[in-house]
């Protein structure tokens, strides 16, 4: 089995392929290669009994989507994208990258012929749902999204579902949580404070919060991530029906809880190296966003994700702080 990691150099996908380099195997088929793409050069890959193959380039340029597919990989994780933040800063590039070179993937996949039928992976989020929301947003809840990276979203997903309804390829797109606690360095995702208050604390370091405590989110761990990205590509799509897109559960907490929780595992003074600067522009993005769920499909195909905010946090020290 030949698979594709589109974004390959973010957090996710390096999470993803070093999962798939331990196990070997993805829908009990033994992974014969690995293709990883992305924008800019990816860390090395680790060592693997397969090749990983590595392709550096802007997936909506011409020619690009073609070198990718050219291979006829089985699985393509498409995990690229350009944050919420920027993709509301600069909205030429949020398109381009969000929308047009996604489609342009699709077209090229759809063009291939010879029976090419890849199974596709896309990571959505929920940030295709806006405003006004119901206590727990269910899975029939319409798409409103109230800002570009939103939009970009669920204009993809629609062209994931019908492109899959032709019989082009086999896709299934996952509304992901936010993913906290992020590892690595701040991004500008307006998201980015959720892991900011946690991670850096941890490390040491101080952390600014934008927004007020009562702030409500949707959260899952990135090892919760990576298992729903694993469990998207081995499902039977036919359990779908025709709606390709998933919502995943996750964790609605407070930003108040959060810092509790963190208390509760960390101790005060590290919750003490949170400051409070309010950031207008951040406060207007998130309180546009959805606070919490109720994904039925999901939860009865089998997804999960952790129970509290201590948990995700726990998975954090334990995977990139090596405390157990």
């Amino acid at each position: 089995m030949h698979i594709s990691v589109i974004g390959a150099g973010g957090m996710l996908g390096a999470k993803l392929i070093a999962r798939l380099r331990k196990e070997g195997k993805l829908a009990g088929k033994a992974i014969s290669a690995i293709t990883r793409y992305d924008a800019v050069i990816p860390p090395p890959p680790p060592a693997s009994t397969f090749p990983i193959n590595t392709f550096v380039g802007d997936l909506s340029a011409p020619g690009e989507a073609e070198k990718l597919i050219a291979s006829k990989p089985d699985v393509i994780f498409h995990l690229a994208a350009i944050v919420s933040g920027e993709a509301e800063k600069d909205f030429e590039k949020g398109y381009r990258i969000n929308l047009d070179a996604t489609r342009i993937l699709f077209e090229i996949i759809r063009k291939s012929g010879g029976g090419y039928k890849p199974k596709v992976v896309f990571t959505s989020s929920i940030a295709v749902f806006g405003a006004p929301f119901p206590e727990a947003i269910g899975d029939e809840f319409f798409t409103t999204p109230l800002t570009s990276y939103g939009t970009q979203k669920a204009i993809d997903e629609l062209l994931l579902n019908d492109y899959s309804r032709r019989g082009f390829f086999d896709g299934v797109a996952l509304r992901m949580p936010t993913v906290c606690v992020r590892p690595g360095k701040p991004n500008l995702a307006a998201s980015g404070f959720f892991s900011n208050i946690i991670r850096e604390p941890l490390s040491g370091k101080p952390a600014n919060l934008p927004v007020n405590d009562d702030v409500r989110h949707w959260h899952v761990s990135p090892r919760g991530a990576i298992q729903f990205l694993v469990q998207a590509a081995e499902i039977d799509t036919a359990k779908l029906g025709a709606r390709r897109t998933l919502t995943l559960p996750g964790l609605s907490c407070t930003v108040a809880e959060q810092i509790e929780a963190l208390r509760k595992v960390a101790g005060n003074d590290v919750v003490k190296l949170i400051s409070r600067e309010p950031d207008e522009t951040v406060a207007r993005i998130v309180s546009g966003w959805p606070r919490n769920f109720d994904p039925q499909r999901a939860l009865s195909l089998g997804f999960k994700a952790e129970k509290s905010f201590e948990d995700i946090i726990r998975v954090h020290m334990e995977d990139e702080l090596g405390v157990r």
